[in-house]
C-alpha cells in the first residue's frame, strides 16, 4: 500500500441513502429481514447437501459452494450497511473499507466463474448423461471450484492493489453504501485512466467470457432437449436447468448494467440499487429458487426436518 499517509483518510463516510433519511428505517427493516433469510436459506442448503446421501452428486457440490459464496458475499457488506442505516454514524475505518472492496471483488468474480462451472455441469448431465459420472468425477469438480476461487482472488489482488495506491487527497466521502472499486477510483485526485482501463478489461473477462460460456452450454442443452421425444423427459431437463438460468439472470443482469455499460450511463442512485440487488437480493433468492424448483432438494429438507418434528411432538 504505497499511499501518502497525509492524503489517506483514517475514516470514510459511507453516504449510502443518507440523502433520503425517511427511507433509512424502512430500508433497515427490509435489509435485516432479507439478510436473515439469506443466512437461513444458504446455511440450510449447505447442511442438507452435506448430510443427505441422496444429494451426493456434482450438482449439489457446486450448489453448496454457491451458497457458501453467497453467505460470505452478503456478510462482507450487509452488516456494515445495517449499522449505517440504524443510526447517524455512517463511518467505516480505512482498514475496514479496504478489506471490504478486497473481499467484495474477490467473491463477486468467484461467483461469475462458479456460475459458468455450474452450466458446464448441466451441459454434461444432459448432453452426455451416460458419461456424466465418469466426466464429472470428484477430482474435476474440486479442481473447477478451486479455479473459480483462485481466479476471483487473482482478480481482487490485481484490482484492489491498484486502487489502494491511488491518492485521495483527504477525500473521505464515499457516495455509496459500500466501498467498491469504481467508486473509490472516482474519489482519487489523480489521473485514473490506467485504473479504469484495467478495470474495464478485467470486468469484461469476468463477466462476458463466463456468460458466453453459459450461453453456449445452454445452446447445446436446448438442442439436446428438443430431440428428446418424451414430454416428461423434456420437462425434467428444463426443470433441472431452469433454476440455474434464473440465478444467472438475477446475478449477471445487474452486474452488466453496472459494470459493462459505458461510464456515466447510470446515475449513482441507480448504481446503489443495482449493487443492493446483486449483493443482497440475489443471494437471498438463490436458495428459494433452487429449493422451490427442485424435488430432490425439497425431499432432502423434509428428511432433515422430520426428526426435529418428531422430537418436538415428543
Amino acid at each position: 500500500m504505497n499511499l501518502n499517509n497525509a492524503s489517506t483518510p483514517k475514516v470514510f463516510i459511507l453516504l449510502g441513502f443518507s440523502d433520503h433519511p425517511w427511507l433509512e428505517m424502512p430500508l433497515f427493516i427490509m435489509v435485516f429481514v432479507a439478510y436473515i433469510c439469506t443466512l437461513v436459506g444458504n446455511i440450510l442448503i449447505i447442511v442438507v447437501s452435506r448430510v443427505d446421501r441422496h444429494l451426493e452428486n456434482p450438482m449439489y457440490f457446486f450448489l453448496s459452494n454457491l451458497s457458501f459464496l453467497d453467505l460470505c458475499f452478503t456478510t462482507t457488506t450487509i452488516p456494515q450497511l445495517l449499522l449505517n442505516l440504524w443510526g447517524p454514524d455512517k463511518s467505516i475505518s480505512y482498514g475496514g473499507c479496504v478489506a471490504q472492496f478486497y473481499m467484495f471483488h474477490f467473491l463477486g468474480a468467484t461467483e461469475c466463474i462458479l456460475l459458468a462451472v455450474m452450466s458446464l455441469d448441466r451441459f454434461v448431465a444432459i448432453c452426455k448423461p451416460l458419461r456424466y459420472q465418469a466426466i464429472m468425477d470428484q477430482r474435476l469438480c474440486v479442481s473447477l471450484v478451486a479455479v473459480s476461487w483462485i481466479s476471483g482472488l487473482a482478480n481482487s489482488l490485481l484490482q484492489s492493489s491498484l486502487t489502494v495506491q491511488l491518492p485521495l487527497c483527504g477525500n473521505n466521502k464515499v457516495d455509496d453504501f459500500l466501498c467498491e472499486i469504481p467508486v473509490m477510483i472516482k474519489m482519487s485526485c489523480v489521473d485514473t485512466t490506467f485504473n479504469v482501463t484495467i478495470l474495464s478489461l478485467v470486468v469484461t473477462l469476468f463477466t462476458l467470457v463466463p456468460l458466453s460460456l453459459i450461453l453456449v452450454s445452454y445452446g447445446f442443452i436446448v438442442a439436446t432437449v428438443v430431440r428428446i421425444r418424451s414430454s416428461t423427459g423434456k420437462k425434467k431437463a428444463f426443470n433441472t436447468c431452469g433454476s440455474h438460468v434464473i440465478v444467472v439472470s438475477l446475478f449477471y443482469g445487474p452486474v452488466i448494467c453496472m459494470y459493462v455499460q459505458p461510464s456515466g450511463t447510470n446515475s449513482q442512485e441507480k448504481d446503489k440499487l443495482m449493487a443492493l440487488f446483486y449483493s443482497l437480493l440475489t443471494p437471498m433468492l438463490n436458495p428459494f429458487i433452487y429449493t422451490l424448483r427442485n424435488k430432490d432438494m425439497k425431499g432432502a429438507i423434509r428428511r432433515l426436518l422430520l426428526p426435529l418434528n418428531h422430537q418436538g411432538r415428543a
